[in-house]
């Protein structure tokens, strides 16, 4: 894969940004007031709360068992080397002592900063530092209610909106942002999410980069902190001028590796245990251990980072079926991750059922449905000079193009192919990987 380097982001592989493709696993931390609801991070949108209503939520706010150590402890027992934090989602609340604000945690009951003890955890346990910032607030005064505001169905909607001022909340933004990367020191990621120029409701318009006055926003943040790696989700110019930091496809596994104008770039995908980002008490669409894995296999393959979301619990603490799920990809990755770090995208093709990734002469094939007794691989036939299971190294044997075989009960192997042979029973690992190490 060819490596571009443009003043305003793409994939530069020679600064300060190079560490994302080595690491390839993140966690996305998704905490806030909505975690007492305990029913979807988009509660005050989806049930159309005013203000007034939602202040419960602030007011009963006390995440007492709260560990910044412990978050970071299993962040790095999974397998992740980076997390991004949501030090203010949609609706608005602040999980630092912002100076702009009086909606912020250190004004809830639990009154202590959220966000240092965070920082200092991550470094602590050798993970890179993310912030994520909501562009949308539906508990400021001058952001103008729109599609996605609570209030976007109230028979005096556009009544509501005299008097706010776009301009205003996008210096509060600056001002927010400014603090979050001044205060805590260097700060390897920040999440902007979203825009929306084109969803009208009712009248009333969406939202884009003349509102965020995204072009200001993104030179403070390179000013305040040069090698930071930006979200894409500020609605400026996508093409080989301008190209973005990070491609950031949501609950999705792309089906070819995203460009921007024909050209490779630095992507993540970023997903959810269960249906949700933020803590969701009934939610019942958890996935199993194979979907997990195989989801982060399907993203290195194609040369993507994956970001996978806990929804913390209103007392500050992780859910065992998120435990859990942390466990299945601890486990996986103590094994199997020299498949993961550092590795991408083969020109190889993989064969029906698995994957490819790929780290120099060293080639892994990360068997997703098991077979039969034999694999066959086109291309790589005569271009192997070892083969064994990574979880184990556990020798396994081939064949080649030339290999002498019973004509009976022989496995007859095409010009250019690798078979692979193996045992009948699946080795005990959720997706086994088989590291083949190429000739020079």
């Amino acid at each position: 894969m060819s490596n571009i380097a443009t003043s305003s982001g793409g994939l530069d592989t020679a600064n300060g940004k190079a560490w994302f493709t080595q690491d390839r696993f993140g966690m996305f931390i998704h905490f806030g007031l909505y975690a007492l609801g305990a029913r979807h991070e988009w509660l005050k949108n989806r049930e159309e709360f005013t203000t007034e209503a939602y202040q419960k939520y602030f007011d009963n706010f006390d995440p007492d068992l709260y560990d910044a150590r412990e978050w970071a402890r299993r962040a790095r027992a999974a397998g992740m080397k980076y997390v991004v934090l949501t030090a203010k989602h949609h609706e608005g609340f602040c999980l630092w002592d912002s100076k702009v604000t009086d909606y912020k945690v250190t004004n809830t009951p639990y009154g202590k900063d959220l966000i240092g003890p965070y920082v200092e955890a991550l470094r602590a346990e050798g993970l890179k530092v993310g912030f994520y910032y909501s562009l949308l607030d539906w508990h400021h005064p001058d952001f103008p209610i729109d599609t996605h505001h609570p209030q976007r169905n109230h028979p005096d909607a556009a009544k509501l909106n005299e008097g706010r001022d776009v301009s205003r909340y996008a210096q509060y933004m600056r001002d927010q942002v400014t603090e979050l990367l001044t205060d805590f020191g260097k700060i390897d990621v920040i999440w902007f999410d979203f825009s929306y120029p084109r969803r009208v409701h009712k009248g009333l318009p969406g939202k884009g980069r003349a509102d965020w006055e995204s072009d200001r926003l993104i030179k403070l943040v390179r000013e305040l902190q040069p090698d930071i790696i930006v979200g894409d989700r500020l609605d400026l110019p996508r093409d080989a001028d301008h190209m973005p930091d990070l491609v950031t496809p949501e609950q999705y596994t792309p089906r070819v590796a995203p460009s921007v104008a024909g050209l490779p770039v630095r992507w993540e995908a970023c997903h959810t245990f269960s249906g949700s980002w933020g803590y969701y008490r009934d939610e019942t669409t958890w996935k199993d251990a194979g979907q997990l894995i195989n989801i982060l296999i399907d993203t290195v393959s194609l040369g993507g980072n994956l970001l996978m979301n806990v929804g913390p619990t209103g007392r500050g603490t992780f859910d065992a079926r998120a435990i859990t799920a942390l466990d299945t990809y601890g486990d996986w990755m103590r094994l199997n991750g020299r498949a993961i770090y550092g590795a991408g995208p083969s020109a190889y093709k993989a064969p029906n059922g698995c994957r490819f990734t790929q780290k120099g002469n060293r080639l892994y094939l990360h068997v997703q449905t098991w077979p039969f007794r034999h694999i066959h691989i086109e291309g790589l036939g005569r271009k192997v000079k070892y083969a064994q299971f990574l979880h184990d190294a556990s020798e396994l044997h081939w064949l080649d193009p030339d290999a002498e075989v019973d004509s009976n009960i022989g496995v007859a192997v095409g010009e250019g192919i690798l078979t692979l042979e193996l045992p009948v029973m699946k080795p005990d690992v959720v997706v086994p990987v088989i590291e083949l190490i190429l000739k020079d």
